[in-house]
C-alpha cells in the first residue's frame, strides 16, 4: 500500500479496522460503493452508542461534519438551542465521539467600554467540534444524508456526492498528519501551542508556537498538482488581515512545488513534500 493510498483508506475506515473485514480495489470508488453502497447495514451497526443515528443527534454530527465544524453554527442549522445543543455536545464528548477544540482568537470587545462597530456587534467567537474517528466524519458527512438510498440499494446520488466532496476528507488527515511531522521537527524547539486557527477574517491550517516563542504558519495542500508561488503570497496577506506576526512559513505539499518556489531561498521559509513526510512518519 503506498503512503497515498493508506491516506485514502484512513481518512474513510480510520478507526474502525479491527471491526470489520474490507474488500480492497485499487479504485477508492470501487471501495466506498462496495462497502457502503452494498453493505449499508453492517457498518450502521458499528455505530455506538447506536442512539447517534436518531434525531437529534444525528442531525447535529451530520452539520458538524459537512460544515466548517463551528459549534454554535452547526447548532442553528440543526435547530438547536444554545443550551440544548451544549448538552448534546457534552454527552458526545463524554462518548468520545468528538472532541472540542477551543478557538485561539481574541475578543474583539477589548475594554467594557469599547464600542465595536454595528456589523461586529452580532459576532460570536466560536469553538470547533472534531471526530475522534475519522470513520464517524465520514459517516456523518457522507453516508447519513443518503440513509434512504442505500437501504433501497441506490447508489447515484451518494456516490456522485462522494466523487465532488471526498477530497476534504483526506485534506483533513494530510493536516493531521503535517501537525505530526511539525512536532517531531520542532522536537528541540518543542511546540507549545497548535492546531488550526480561525477568526472573523480567515482559516490557517495550522498555527503553532514554538518554546522560544516563534510563531509558525503552516498551511496543507493535498491537490494533484504543485503548490507556486502564489499560495505563499496568498497565505502572508491573510495573516497580515489576521494581525499575525509570523516567524515562519510551512508549506506541505502532496505534489511537490513549483520551481519558482523551490528557488525561494528564505530563512523563514520551510517546504515538505510527500517523500519527506514519509521520512519523518515512515
Amino acid at each position: 500500500m503506498s503512503f497515498e493510498q493508506a491516506i485514502d483508506y484512513y481518512a474513510i475506515f480510520g478507526g474502525i479496522e479491527d471491526s470489520v473485514e474490507l474488500e480492497f480495489f485499487d479504485d477508492i470508488f470501487q471501495i466506498v460503493e462496495k462497502n457502503f453502497a452494498y453493505e449499508f447495514e453492517k457498518f450502521q451497526e458499528i455505530i455506538t452508542p447506536s442512539y447517534i443515528l436518531d434525531t437529534p443527534y444525528d442531525r447535529l454530527l451530520t452539520n458538524l461534519a459537512k460544515g466548517d465544524s463551528k459549534v454554535l453554527s452547526a447548532f442553528f442549522k440543526s435547530k438547536l438551542g444554545e443550551r440544548s445543543g451544549g448538552e448534546i455536545v457534552e454527552e458526545l464528548v463524554e462518548n468520545r465521539i468528538i472532541y472540542i477544540e477551543k478557538s485561539r482568537e481574541n475578543p474583539l470587545k477589548i475594554h467594557p467600554k469599547y464600542k465595536l462597530k454595528k456589523e461586529l456587534r452580532s459576532y460570536k467567537i466560536q469553538d470547533k467540534a472534531r471526530f475522534v474517528l475519522p470513520f464517524y466524519r465520514f459517516w456523518f458527512g457522507f453516508v447519513m444524508p443518503y440513509k434512504k438510498e442505500l437501504q433501497m440499494k441506490q447508489t447515484t446520488k451518494f456516490m456522485d456526492n462522494f466523487k465532488q466532496h471526498y477530497e476534504r476528507l483526506r485534506s483533513y488527515i494530510f493536516e493531521q498528519l503535517s501537525l505530526e511531522v511539525l512536532h517531531i521537527y520542532f522536537d528541540r524547539d518543542r511546540l507549545l501551542s497548535w492546531g488550526s486557527y480561525w477568526d472573523k477574517d480567515n482559516e490557517f491550517d495550522i498555527l503553532t508556537l514554538t518554546s522560544s516563542h516563534k510563531i509558525i504558519l503552516s498551511e496543507c495542500k493535498y491537490k494533484d498538482r504543485k503548490v507556486c508561488k502564489n499560495e505563499l503570497n496568498k497565505l502572508k496577506q491573510k495573516a497580515i488581515q489576521s494581525g499575525i506576526k509570523v516567524d515562519k512559513f510551512i508549506l506541505f505539499s502532496k505534489s511537490g512545488f513549483s520551481n519558482e518556489l523551490l528557488a525561494s531561498k528564505s530563512r523563514e521559509l520551510i517546504l515538505f513534500d510527500l517523500e519527506d513526510m514519509k521520512r519523518f512518519l515512515c
